[in-house]
């Protein structure tokens, strides 16, 4: 049995943990932790708390996908199933990159109706796995690498072809070009190939013993094996979302870590400095030995090739035996080099309706893109192209391209994205874009009680918003957000007592989008 849990709609209700106490549990008050590959005598419980789940975030092997809404989009022209760019029983689907994008959807064509074939291919040898345990569950030895693998309907009823990667697309004879020499014809194909974990730039210190990155299922049990063997030190090279959840993965297994990251504090590009430098304090309280606005120069080896240290830019030198680069992604898009498509640093660049664009800016018939490798203008901002690396934007985009596949409709992929991450018993959720504002205010709780609820704006309207242990209050920020609500919020909540500290303060510049304008050909470096 496989399970997984959508941590995007998952609001700490606890009624899992209360039904299926073998398979769910709480650390703290909010977050949430669980085994996705629990034993067949506990599928009547789990089936239960999916069931009492008053969010519906819990997925389960076998059980018919539950319909996600579509946007409204009343500029959209009127469409039908048997539309003449409609679908047919005969026409075939290949989705490249059998990714939760990619099965999401395949899953959506055959919920939506579609019955003719469809293709899944993938690089790696593994069907579509969830990949938020592997830096949380997998590394604490809670779960396996192996039973990651995500939840599917019953009946989908498609072709695999894994452990074969895409070398190319032929657009105009409508084929994928796979590397042992085959071509796979279609009649739409959805690109879904994602990202994978950019490297350590010095290849000679990257093929070291000891040096690691996170990415894939087999990355996760190759490092959750070095990890168990008890390393001396362990050093993270980054302090986004992933070195994060590593290093906290790290203290629980009481080892030493240190993590050094150039900003000022972990997560200030996504978050900013006034909730980022509470998570440093939070991750120094836990013993990370946290080391800000210091950038790893060098990586030594022992006699045996492997790693025994690191130098830092302030001229420190550290023992490490084990090392995690975790200094972000690279979009898998070398194969398209010669199909045509505008390709850039952020992606496959596409149009709100998931639709791929050539090199001129024109939509290309049959051609759709979802999940992190597409790079598509999303209101959040201000008509510039962003590419957003989230579970549930994978799942909205793919189900959003999915259905526009399907009947020719235009639907625009235009929801408000959702993040979270796990970090030293807390939960971080966000809503909208916070890396994009220049000012933000504590609309409840407190930063000092590590408890409560940031809200972004820019000038005076309302776009993000990231919860510390107050989860609960982000679907109604999300809500205002999508409304177009001005900032600062107004009105006293149960928090804001008198005296308590609502000011607005400046956003860090550093921490703004990593985003191109939309109809430029202008490409920012990552």
């Amino acid at each position: 049995m496989r399970i997984a849990v959508d941590m995007t709609k998952c609001q700490s209700y606890a009624q899992c943990a209360f039904l299926a106490p073998d398979v769910f549990r709480f650390e703290g008050d909010e977050a949430l932790v669980y085994d996705p590959d629990p034993a067949e005598e506990f599928r009547a419980r789990v089936t239960q708390s999916a069931a009492a789940c008053p969010v519906q975030a819990i997925r389960l092997d076998g059980e018919h996908r539950r319909a996600v809404p579509k946007a409204v989009n009343p500029s959209a022209p009127a469409s039908s199933a048997l539309g003449p760019s409609a679908l047919t029983e005969t026409d075939r689907v290949v989705v490249v990159g059998a990714s939760l994008a990619g099965l999401t959807a395949a899953e959506a064509l055959r919920s939506d109706g579609f019955l003719g074939p469809i293709t899944l291919i993938g690089d790696e040898p593994d069907e579509p796995y969830d990949r938020p345990p592997l830096s949380k569950q997998v590394l604490l030895g809670t779960a396996s690498a192996s039973g990651t693998r995500l939840p599917q309907v019953s009946g989908l009823d498609v072709e695999w072809r894994l452990g074969v990667a895409a070398t190319g697309l032929d657009v105009d004879a409508r084929a994928v070009l796979l590397a042992d020499g085959a071509r796979v014809p279609y009649d739409r194909v959805l690109i879904a190939t994602g990202t994978r974990a950019r490297p350590w730039p010095v290849a000679d210190e990257a093929a070291l013993d000891g040096v690691f990155t996170l990415r894939t299922s087999a990355d996760a049990a190759r490092l959750r094996s070095r990890l168990a063997a008890g390393p001396r030190r362990v050093l993270i090279v980054g302090g986004g979302f992933t070195g994060s959840e590593i290093a906290s993965a790290c203290r629980r297994l009481d080892l030493p870590v240190t993590l050094v990251d150039r900003g000022p504090a972990p997560l200030a590009r996504a978050l900013g400095d006034t909730v980022a430098g509470v998570l440093a304090d939070v991750q120094r309280e836990h013993g990370v030995d946290l080391r800000s606005l210091v950038t790893v120069s060098r990586l030594h080896s022992d006699e045996r090739g492997a790693v025994a240290a690191a130098t830092l830019s302030d001229g420190t030198t550290l023992d490490v035996d084990l090392v995690v680069v975790a200094i972000g992604a690279l979009r898998n898009t070398e194969w398209l080099s010669e199909s045509g498509l505008s390709v850039g640093p952020l992606g496959v660049d596409c149009d709100a309706t998931c639709r791929a664009l050539d090199s001129d800016g024109t939509v290309l018939d049959g051609v759709f893109v979802a999940g992190d490798i597409a790079a598509f203008p999303h209101p959040s901002g201000d008509g510039r192209r962003m590419s957003v690396e989230h579970w549930g934007n994978a799942v909205g985009q793919a189900t959003v391209a999915a259905g526009n596949m399907l009947t020719g409709a235009n639907v625009h992929h235009d929801e408000v994205p959702v993040f979270w991450s796990n970090q030293f018993g807390h939960v971080i959720k966000s809503v909208g874009m916070p890396e994009a504002a220049d000012s933000v205010v504590i609309a409840q709780g407190s930063t000092e009680k590590r408890s409560f609820v940031a809200v972004y704006g820019v000038g005076d309207r309302m776009v993000g918003a990231t919860a510390l242990d107050q989860v609960k209050w982000l679907e109604h920020y999300r809500r205002e957000i999508n409304d177009g609500a001005a900032f600062p919020p107004t009105g006293r909540t149960v928090d804001s007592l008198p005296g308590t500290d609502r000011s607005v303060r400046p956003h860090s510049r550093a921490s703004r989008p990593t985003t191109i304008p939309a109809k430029s050909d202008e490409r920012t470096t990552l």
